[in-house]
Formats: structure tokens, sequence, C-alpha cells
């Protein structure tokens, strides 16, 4: 009888661990700089954002974090502030991180926005996107210098857990890039103050698996 050959051992490849990116919105503004486009202004946080600081700290607390990096900008640094004296992180500070710079919108509401530039509010991200801010960033330009913030980050940390302390827009972009859409598409997605938005990415596909969540929503003022 013919004796059997021997079975092959097959090697079972495990997947290997996503990469987590928490973008990290920054906290409420002074109240004259609330309800604008802010942009390029380094304005302070509010007594309120102060406070949602605090609880996103507390939150982050228990969550696994191996980097930080951050937008330089002050409402974003003092939104961040709590949460290094926390985990006693460093952060590596990304000058492109920094807002949109919304050129000659910069400093006006929706209202003076559209009565001086013909736009209703809902459709601004389609201005930004193309022909732009006047004097300001388009989608192009603005993503020319997210876009390798994002690749730096993964390129150092991949399978691990990063923070990414920013802001709306920057958050806007970054979710257009990873899930391949038209920054106009990110129109549905809510962004609020110190909101964490949370995306896995495995080697095939970038996945939500947290969106807008505010640890600070039972705040009370």
């Amino acid at each position: 009888m013919a004796k059997k050959s021997p079975r092959k051992k097959t090697t079972v490849h495990p997947h290997p661990p996503a990469t987590r990116l928490l973008f990290i919105r920054h906290g409420e503004v002074e109240a004259r700089y609330q309800r604008i486009f802010g942009g390029r202004i380094d304005m302070n946080l509010s007594p309120r954002g102060k406070r949602q600081a605090k609880k996103l700290a507390e939150y982050l607390e228990a969550k696994t974090i191996d980097a930080v990096y951050a937008s330089p900008m002050k409402r974003v640094q003092q939104t961040l502030a709590p949460t290094l004296k926390t985990h006693g992180h460093t952060q590596t500070v990304f000058h492109d991180l920094r807002e949109v710079d919304f050129g000659d919108w910069t400093g006006l509401g929706w209202a003076a926005v559209r009565e001086k530039f013909g736009f209703p509010e809902h459709a601004w991200l389609e201005q930004l996107e193309h022909p732009g801010a006047p004097n300001g960033e388009n989608g192009k330009v603005f993503r020319s210098r997210v876009e390798p913030c994002l690749r730096e980050i993964l390129r150092k940390h991949p399978g691990e857990n990063v923070a990414v302390f920013c802001h709306g827009g920057v958050i806007r972009m970054a979710l257009a890039i990873l899930l391949e859409l038209p920054l106009p598409k990110t129109n549905a997605f809510e962004v609020e103050y110190a909101s964490i938005t949370q995306v896995a990415l495995h080697p095939h596909l970038a996945e939500i698996e947290l969106l807008n969540f505010t640890p600070w929503r039972d705040l009370v003022g």
C-alpha cells in the first residue's frame, strides 16, 4: 500500500492590528468668535471650552494612546493641555494641522457671507472645494498640507492608537482623505466642539468607530 504523503502545514498569517486615529476637535471658543468663520484667528477657549477639555481628558484617561499630534493654535493647545497632564504624554506639533485659511470669509458669520459672497450656508464646503475662499485656501491647497501629516502619522505608528487634536475643517479633510470622499460630502458629518471621531484603518478598509462623540454632554452651563 502506498504511503500517504504527509500533509503540508498551513501557515496562518494573522491580520495586522488596525491603526486607530482619534480626531479630537478643540473645545468651545470665546463667545465673540462663535458662529463665524474663525480659521486662522488664534483665539482662546471659552470657560465652557476649558471644562469640555477636562472632560475629554477624563474620558481619554481610560484609553490606550500611543502618540499625540496637534495643531499649534491656541484653542487646540488649551484643549490638549489637561490630557497631556493626565497621561504624561508629549505631543508632536504639526504646523500644517492648523485650521483652513478662510481668507475674506474670516471673521464673518453665515448671514454676512451669504450677503457678501452669494451662497447659502449649507454650500460652504462646495465653495471651499472650488473655487475656494477668496484670498484663502481652496480644497486642493488645504488637502496638500493636511494629507502629508496623515501619511507621516500612519507611517510612524502602524497598529497603534494615535490622538490628533485639531480643528473641524481638518477633521473633515482627514475623513475625506481616509474614506475617499469628496470634501463636500463630509457636510453629512457633525463635528462639534470637543468631539472625538475615531477611524480604524485596516489593510483594505477605513472604518468609522466613533463619530462626533462628546464626553462632555452632561455639562451644565
